[in-house]
């Protein structure tokens, strides 16, 4: 399946269900200890799953108007805050046939102030002020809100409890392939690429995090329920130009099952590295393989090449 979004801002935990209804979702109100956010959580490392393969969950894009409100659903399903402080405040129009709202100009990584600015000439930046991450992705792709949270989760888990996820991630073709697979008449569409930036609170190493969490991006967006068909290269060192030492891994995946004309194979790279708070902190890419526009190897690393740590303003 194809990752969940959600908004950051202290919402409830998106491994418990939504407390919001949403037509067609099992609601209960959340209870429950809180647990680390998903995108500052260590890897599930699931058993043996069962569920539906790639490309058979479903696309849902949810706009909330509300102030820590998490909506979840499976596959690709976006929330991003879009303001306002009512806890009242009911969930706005789902559409799942759209790909995920812009970045409202408050929230664009692009702009504001003690934004960190592109490295690369012609490229646009992309920030994630909780950990002061940055990168450059090519002007191609479209950064989402600072609060937007991407995760895989297990198909069957009725609770979307991710496995791994990522925050303030930029996105390249949203709408890159679109199909009907739950035959509901709306078009679900899979994005050609990812990337963007966690926290790994938790992890024992950098080694551990570039292997589990480039295999789980790989199998929660492509193979399911198939680990057999993730394969993962070695760990290596790299730097990054601002001189951030770290390890990385790619994982990859082959034989995936054409089920569904977005069944495709998938590849993710993870660097991990300290932070200079001595925090373990990640960069992750995913996207398409074995297709006419999968992203070049080459790309990736440049991309990777630009992750940089920057102070962000509270202004």
């Amino acid at each position: 399946m194809w990752p969940g979004e959600q908004s950051s801002a202290g919402g409830p935990d998106p491994r418990q269900p939504n407390p919001y209804q949403q037509p067609g979702y099992q609601q209960q109100p959340y209870a429950g200890q809180q647990q680390p956010a998903p995108w500052n959580a260590p890897t599930v490392t699931a058993g043996e799953p069962g569920g539906r393969g790639p490309g058979g969950g479903r696309t849902k894009v949810v706009a909330v108007v509300a102030a820590a409100v998490v909506v979840v659903a499976a596959a690709v399903t976006g929330v991003v805050l879009l303001g306002g402080g009512d806890d009242g405040a009911r969930p706005g129009p789902s559409a799942s046939t759209t790909s995920a709202p812009s970045a409202s100009t408050a929230d664009d990584p692009r702009g504001g102030d003690g934004a960190p600015k592109p490295t690369v000439e012609g490229w646009t930046v992309v920030a994630n002020p909780d950990h002061g991450i940055a990168f450059d992705v090519p002007a191609s792709w479209v950064p989402q809100s600072r609060d937007w949270v991407t995760y895989v989760a297990e198909d069957d888990d009725p609770d979307e409890k991710p496995l791994v996820a990522m925050k303030a991630p930029a996105v390249l073709k949203e709408e890159w392939c679109g199909s009907d697979e739950d035959r509901d008449g709306s078009v679900d569409h899979t994005p050609l690429a990812s990337a963007g930036t966690r926290g790994n609170n938790g992890a024992r190493s950098t080694e551990e995090i570039a292997r589990t969490d480039s295999a789980t991006w790989v199998y929660g967006a492509y193979t399911q329920p198939d680990r057999d068909k993730v394969s993962t290269g070695p760990v290596t060192s790299f730097t990054t130009a601002s001189g951030i030492q770290g390890s990385v891994a790619t994982s990859r995946s082959s034989g995936v099952a054409k089920k569904g004309k977005c069944d495709v194979n998938g590849k993710a790279t993870t660097f991990a590295f300290k932070s200079a708070d001595g925090d373990f902190v990640s960069w992750s890419f995913f996207g398409a393989a074995g297709v006419a526009d999968e992203v070049p190897e080459a790309t990736v690393r440049r991309i990777l090449a630009t992750v940089r740590e920057y102070t962000p303003s509270d202004a």
